[in-house]
């Protein structure tokens, strides 16, 4: 039987607002959660990005968020990259709005005085990645002495991205009993180290989600030449709708963008050095089609989420199979078919076949010049590759 919203505890007001966004019925990780946590009890979560639980947290974090007189904030949001911290702000300040809250993102690569002069008009609820919260703690911009409500997001992104010591130094400062939600898609090591230190008698679940798995994209490994490399990406991506691209650096990825384009490709790189500006609008004009490239670096990457792509590229060889499977998740995603490209030149070979082993594929390593005409059917020879 189908678990409502309201069966979960959420208040009318904010189910309404839900539904004018036509959102009806709770995903699997708020069916889960939701209870507890609005009875707030302290609740961990095991949850991938895509999993919908960005409400699971949210419903119940506005549903206790109360203002306080002197606009501090009392519910504070911690989530380890700015693409995340806009996407949660996406789906909270709806809500906030209904209940007339307040609702600030804050994260590096924007003006920190500008954000000072909106703290100081009263914020109730602040979504921030660690470094610029700490900024603004430091500058006695921003007091989370009293928050009441702290969820961490991505916890084990925080960690990849070495922030975990940053989000625990930030949980010191908050000075009053609290409650917290953590989730995270996996809990071991130094996430299991925060759980065990920040969370009370926390109740923990998971949403088992497929893994995406190598048996649910095509794969095909080809070997090119340097000065051949990025026809070979330009042929690949006009036969192809939306295509990702990854390269190992920032400089890399802005290189990648400039020969695309002198290839008459539509492309533009996501990366730590851009503006937020630049970062937000290469997402929006890639997600609707104006883009057919988007060139990313590994880090860049989280927690961004686009429908139909259906060519990964590696242009540069994944350091593990971990980051092949993590890139390559871009595709096949709900259950449409996708193919992952890795190309590599003649000294990558070895890397090549080490990342083949421990993905448990066979595949030849194919030659690849770009008049090669098995590039304009791609996923047809993928399947068809002996």
């Amino acid at each position: 039987m189908t678990t409502t919203f309201a069966e979960l505890g959420v208040p009318q007001d904010l189910i309404d607002a839900l539904a004018q966004q036509g959102i009806e019925s709770p995903f699997a990780i708020q069916t889960l959660a939701i209870g507890d946590a609005m009875a707030r009890r302290d609740v961990c979560g095991k949850a991938k990005t895509g999993s919908g639980k960005t409400l699971a947290f949210s419903l119940p974090a506005i549903a206790h968020t109360e203002r306080n007189q002197e606009g501090k904030p009392t519910t504070l949001v911690l989530t380890p990259t700015r693409e995340l911290a806009n996407q949660i702000t996406g789906v909270v300040e709806p809500l906030a709005q209904a209940r007339q809250l307040r609702t600030i993102a804050v994260y590096g690569g924007t003006n920190i005085d500008k954000q000072i002069e909106t703290i100081d008009k009263g914020i109730d609820i602040i979504i921030a990645t660690p470094g610029r919260l700490i900024d603004l703690i430091d500058r006695k911009a921003m007091d989370v002495a009293l928050v009441e409500c702290v969820v961490v997001d991505e916890a084990d992104r925080m960690a990849d991205m070495g922030f975990l010591p940053q989000v625990e130094w930030i949980l010191r400062h908050i000075q009053v009993n609290h409650q917290t939600m953590l989730f995270s898609a996996t809990l071991d090591g130094a996430v299991d180290t925060v759980v065990k230190r920040h969370l009370t008698d926390p109740v923990f679940h998971e949403v088992d989600e497929p893994e995406v798995t190598v048996s649910e994209m095509g794969h095909v490994f080809m070997s090119v030449h340097k000065m051949n490399r990025v026809q070979v990406a330009a042929r690949i991506i006009g036969q192809a709708t939306k295509t990702m691209l990854f390269t190992r650096t920032k400089r890399g990825a802005d290189q990648l963008e400039r020969e695309l384009r002198s290839e008459g490709v539509k492309a533009a790189a996501i990366h730590g050095d851009l503006r937020q500006s630049q970062r937000e609008k290469a997402l929006r004009d890639f997600s609707n089609g104006d883009l057919k490239a988007l060139v990313a670096t590994d880090v860049a990457a989280r927690g961004i989420h686009v429908d139909d792509v259906d060519v990964v590229i590696h242009y540069n060889p994944p350091e593990d199979h971990k980051t092949y499977l993590h890139r390559s998740g871009r595709t096949a995603r709900a259950g449409a078919a996708g193919t992952a490209v890795t190309m590599f030149l003649w000294d990558e070979e070895l890397q090549v076949r080490q990342l083949q082993r421990r993905l448990g594929l066979k595949l030849p390593l194919h030659e690849i010049f770009s008049n090669d005409p098995r590039l304009d059917d791609l996923p047809t020879w993928v399947h068809g590759q002996v």
